[in-house]
């Protein structure tokens, strides 16, 4: 039970490395269903009526109880901002889980759950109109025993180091952002004030510099409701100049149509040049929550074993895509500098593949592992920094209102985004 889940998370928080949190969720059809983030490692299990009486008992505990799937009706487990309170206990809230996306009742990731449609009054615009003051975060809300499954959602910390303190302070802060699964670096300033701080005047020097995992699709500057600026990447890639080039290579593992896992051993590497560093992109089981009379899903742990300056072990499960609109598959992000004719291989279960980084800065090549409709590892397009890197300053002297609010968002290609949290500017 509770204590067991409080045991393995203090085993595995290494101060420094890699920090756990103890959390749990409350559900509630007026108020909608909230997560609690605990700083203790040894925070109880608080029972409640609602969850007001919930906050009320976290009060001068170090505690976040955040507002969670926040788009569904309101009154059906969807957010009700009427009950939000800006300060140190809700300093974010969860805009992207495996639920969708609440940002607004438009766009990607529409509500899909038997827990009803996506609606405008839970969302964060709405409540951004409203003059609320929060942070911008995602989760997964993986519920087959899989925290962080890539493209569930994910929160990023702009912290000076990665200590219990350090982290807390700037969540408190609302210094944290959004992401549905690529590490997208999204380094926005507007004056001297990052994403979630309150700042005076009516000149806004705005700066953006942003890192994708992959190619960008466009990147949008938004103040109040509207759309200030979209700055676009290309439709495809340019080769780059020069022969020694840095780029992003994904390499996916999986698909097939058999019902058990695919068991992935091996590595990848390269001939010439350095890998910089290897994101993980793993996914836990596909399925929100299991419901009565689904078969049992045993989720598997993917690791990265080792990774040196010119290959990386990996052990990994894929399953085949439970439909043609939901991926399952398992990958990881090269991220390398080379010359064109360097070789990128793969070496798993028995078979080996390999493409010069040229071959794959002109387009993506597949492999299946023992003919067609079997296993198959899918080495994408190299993307070069060109496509995943921008950078843009602007000035903005027009005050719309009282306070203004200004936030980042980000879409690369293959349908990964990433948000900043609003940074607010007052009139003076």
């Amino acid at each position: 039970g509770y204590e067991k889940y409080v045991a393995m998370t203090n085993e595995y928080n290494k101060e420094g490395e890699f920090l756990a949190f103890v959390g749990y969720e409350a559900h509630s059809m007026e108020h909608g269903d909230h997560v609690a983030l605990n700083y203790d490692l040894d925070a109880p299990l608080v029972e409640c009526t609602s969850i007001e009486d919930w906050k009320q008992k976290a009060r001068g505990h170090k505690v976040f109880i955040t507002p969670h799937h926040m788009g569904y009706q309101t009154g059906y487990r969807g957010y009700n901002w009427n009950f939000f309170t800006e300060g140190d206990q809700t300093p974010f809230v969860e805009m992207y889980s495996r639920h969708g996306l609440a940002e607004s009742d438009q766009g990607d990731y529409n509500y899909l759950h038997d827990m009803g449609p996506r609606q405008w009054e839970g969302t964060i615009q709405c409540g951004l109109e409203q003059g609320k003051k929060f942070g911008i975060m995602g989760s997964t809300d993986q519920h087959a025993g899989y925290p962080g499954s890539y493209g569930d959602g994910r929160i990023g910390v702009l912290a000076e180091s990665l200590t219990r303190d350090k982290i807390w302070d700037a969540m408190k802060n609302r210094h944290v952002c959004c992401a549905t699964g690529d590490k997208i670096n999204i380094d926005f300033r507007l004056n001297d004030a990052f994403p979630g701080d309150v700042v005076r005047g009516n000149s806004r020097r705005i700066y953006l510099n942003v890192e994708g995992g992959s190619c960008i699709d466009y990147i949008d500057i938004v103040k109040n409701r509207k759309c200030i600026a979209r700055l676009s990447g290309p439709l495809l890639p340019e080769m780059p100049e020069g022969d020694m080039v840095r780029c992003k290579v994904k390499i996916d593992f999986g698909w097939n149509r058999e019902e058990q896992y695919v068991h992935w051993q091996g590595k990848l590497s390269i001939s010439k040049g350095t890998i910089n560093a290897v994101e993980p992109c793993f996914r836990g089981a596909a399925f929100t929550s299991p419901q009565p009379g689904e078969p049992e899903f045993e989720t598997k742990v993917n690791r990265i074993v080792s990774v040196t300056d010119k290959d990386t072990e990996l052990d990994m499960y894929s399953s085949k895509n439970p439909n043609t609109t939901t991926p399952a598959m398992q990958a990881v992000i090269l991220d390398v500098t080379m010359p064109k004719d360097g070789m990128i291989t793969a070496e798993f279960n028995g078979k080996k593949f390999e493409h010069s980084l040229g071959e794959l800065l002109e387009g993506s090549r597949s492999h299946f592992m023992i003919g067609w409709l079997s296993e198959a590892i899918l080495f994408n397009r190299a993307m070069p920094e060109s496509c995943f890197m921008v950078e843009h300053y602007m000035e903005d002297t027009e005050p719309e209102r009282d306070t203004d609010y200004y936030y980042i968002r980000v879409r690369q290609r293959d349908q990964q985004w990433a948000w900043s949290s609003p940074i607010w500017v007052e009139r003076t």
